[in-house]
C-alpha cells in the first residue's frame, strides 16, 4: 500500500507543478487583483496539523475565535491523528487538495520530490520583511534547507535540550557527588545498581534505563569524541559516526554496562515510552533523555509523595577524552510548507506568511499555548497555574501544534520549581558544547530511498555487539555491508552537497 501511495504522490506533485507553472504564466492583471484584495478584512486559511487528543479544537472555541480576530483570518483546521499522520500526508499530497499551511514532520522522499517539482513556495527571500520572522535563528533555518534554499518555517524547539536526569537522593545515599566525567557516570550507575541506593534492603534497582531505540546510545556518543551522525574524517571528507573510533569506544562502554547488568537486560525490546516509568517508579536511577524529562519526573514524584521534593537533578553531559560535548537537537520539530496549488500567487503566499508572522506576537503565542486568562489558565506572578475545575478540553486543544516560537517563546510558563530552573540553565549551557550534524541541510537521494534499510544494518550490529553476539570484527563486517548496500553512495552524495551548498 505504501509503495502505491508514493507513486500516487509523485503524480500529484507533477500535477501541482503544472498548476503552479500555469499560474505563473497568468496575466499581471490577476496578480494585481490579488494584491488589491490584500487589504480585505478576513483571509480564509486552511491548516493541516497532527492531533494528539481524541477531542479536537472546537470551531466555535473562544480561543480560536479570538485568534481569528487578532489575525483577521478565518481558520479551517484539518486535524489528523498523530499515529496516522504520515499516511494521511501522502494521501493528501496525492489528492492535490492541499491546505494553505501544510505541516510536515520531516524532509521525506515525497516532500523532497515535491520541492524538486516546484510544488512548494520558496520563502527565504521574504522572511526579512516581517517583524518576527526576520529574527529567525539562521542556524536552525539552515538545518531545514533543501538544496541550499528555504521552503519551510520550523517549529522551534530548544537546541540544547538533551541531558542526564538522575536521583540526587540516591546519589547522596551511595556517597557520591554529581558526575563530571564518563568514569563518574559509570561509578554512579554501578552504585545505583549494587549499593541499595533506595535503602530498602533489597537488590531491586539498576543504574540506567535504555530502550530499543538508539536514543540513549546516540546521546552518549559525543562524550566519547564521536560526531553527531556525521563528521569530517582525517582527509576532511564527511563520514558517518560509526566509522569513528569514538563510536566503538561508546559501544564498548555500553557492552560493559550490559554485561555487568547495570542497564535493563531487555533494552533491545523495551518500549521507549516506558523508560520514564522505570525512573518514576523507583526502579532505575538515571535517564539519558531530554533535560525536561527531569521536571516531569520531579513533579510526578512530588505529587505521589511530597517527601520526594528535591530528589531529582539534571546535567547536560559528562566529560570525555575531548572535554565536555553534548548531542543537540536539530532546533526544530517539524515544519510548515506552503503549497503553490492552494497559494496560487506570491500575493496569496504573503497573506499566509503575514499570518505566520502574526501568530508569533506575544498575545497570539499566549492564545495558542496558554489560551485565555481566567478561562483556560490563571496567572500568578507571571506564571500559569491550573484552573480548578479544569476547563473544557477543546477550548485550546491542539493549537500548540501551530506555534513556531520565532524568534522565541513569549507564552507564559508554569510556576517554576528548582528543577525547572535547573533545566533552563542546562539547556542554555548546552549550546556552548553542542556537536552539530553537518549533513542536516543536505539531501542524499540514496539515503532518502534506502535510509531505513541502511540504518537497520548498523542498528542490528550495534545491539548484537552490546549483548555480546558479535565482536569488533563482526561490527566492521556490518559497516562493509552498509557501504556495499548503498552507504558509499550516501557518503559521495553528502560530500557533493557539502561542496555545492554553503550557509
Amino acid at each position: 500500500m505504501k509503495k502505491r501511495l508514493v507513486k500516487l504522490t509523485t503524480l500529484a506533485i507533477i500535477a501541482s507543478m503544472s498548476i503552479s507553472m500555469f499560474s505563473g504564466c497568468s496575466s499581471k492583471a490577476k496578480e494585481t487583483s490579488n494584491d488589491a484584495s490584500a487589504d480585505s478584512k478576513v483571509t480564509n486559511l486552511s491548516v493541516m496539523l497532527p492531533s494528539f487528543n481524541t477531542d479536537v479544537l472546537a470551531d466555535n472555541s473562544p480561543v480560536k475565535v479570538k485568534l481569528e480576530e487578532l489575525t483577521k483570518t478565518k481558520l479551517t483546521f484539518n486535524w489528523v491523528p498523530s499515529t496516522s499522520y504520515a499516511d494521511k500526508l501522502n494521501i493528501t499530497l496525492a489528492s492535490g487538495q492541499l491546505p494553505n499551511i501544510l505541516y510536515v514532520p520531516e524532509k521525506s522522499s515525497s516532500i523532497l520530490s515535491g520541492v524538486k517539482a516546484g510544488a512548494f513556495w520558496e520563502i527565504g527571500p521574504l522572511l526579512k520583511d516581517y517583524k518576527n520572522l526576520s529574527q529567525i535563528d539562521k542556524d536552525v533555518l539552515w538545518n531545514t534547507a533543501i538544496n541550499g534554499k528555504y521552503y519551510a518555517l520550523y517549529r522551534s524547539r530548544p537546541f540544547g535540550r538533551n541531558g542526564i536526569t538522575y536521583r540526587k537522593d540516591w546519589l547522596a545515599n551511595v556517597g557520591l557527588q554529581e558526575p563530571k566525567t564518563i568514569d563518574d557516570f559509570y561509578n554512579m550507575v554501578k552504585a545505583f545498581t549494587n549499593n541499595d541506593p533506595d535503602k530498602n534492603g533489597k537488590n531491586d534497582t539498576y543504574g540506567l534505563a535504555a530502550s530499543k531505540t538508539n536514543m540513549q546510545f546516540a546521546m552518549s556518543l559525543p562524550w566519547f569524541g564521536a560526531p553527531n551522525k556525521w563528521g569530517a574524517d582525517e582527509s576532511g571528507k564527511l563520514a558517518p559516526d560509526f566509522t569513528f573510533s569514538g563510536y566503538k569506544d561508546a559501544l564498548k562502554f555500553w557492552k560493559k554496562l550490559y554485561s555487568e547488568k547495570l542497564i535493563n537486560q531487555d533494552f533491545a525490546v523495551f518500549e521507549p515510552t516506558k523508560v520514564a516509568d522505570l525512573f518514576n517508579n523507583g526502579k532505575v536511577g538515571t535517564l539519558i533523555d531530554v533535560a525536561d524529562a527531569a521536571q516531569r519526573a520531579d513533579e510526578g514524584m512530588v505529587k505521589a509523595d511530597p517527601s520526594k521534593a528535591n530528589a531529582v537533578d539534571v546535567i547536560g553531559a559528562v566529560e570525555g577524552p575531548d572535554g565536555l560535548r553534548n548531542l543537540p537537537t536539530s532546533g526544530y520539530a517539524g515544519m510548515f510548507l506552503f503549497p503553490k496549488s492552494s497559494n496560487k500567487t506570491e500575493a496569496d503566499l504573503k497573506k499566509v506568511i503575514k499570518f505566520m508572522d502574526a501568530i508569533n506576537n506575544k498575545e497570539e503565542q499566549v492564545l495558542i499555548n496558554n489560551g485565555i486568562e481566567n478561562l483556560t489558565f490563571k496567572l500568578d506572578k507571571g506564571f500559569t497555574s491550573k484552573m480548578s475545575p479544569a476547563p473544557a478540553l477543546t477550548l485550546n486543544t491542539g493549537l500548540g501544534q501551530l506555534g513556531t516560537a520565532i524568534p522565541e517563546n513569549y507564552s507564559y510558563l508554569p510556576v517554576q520549581t528548582p528543577v525547572r530552573i535547573k533545566v533552563v540553565k542546562v539547556i542554555e549551557e548546552n549550546k556552548k558544547t553542542a556537536v552539530t550534524n553537518p549533513t542536516e541541510p543536505y539531501v542524499s537521494k540514496t539515503y532518502t530511498t534506502k535510509g531505513a534499510q541502511l540504518d537497520n544494518i548498523i542498528e542490528d550490529a550495534r545491539v548484537k555487539f552490546i549483548v555480546g553476539q558479535i565482536d569488533e570484527k563482526g561490527f566492521d563486517a556490518a559497516i562493509a555491508t552498509w557501504k556495499k548496500s548503498g552507504g558509499d553512495d550516501v557518503i559521495t552524495e553528502y560530500n557533493e552537497q557539502a561542496k555545492l551548498y554553503k550557509k
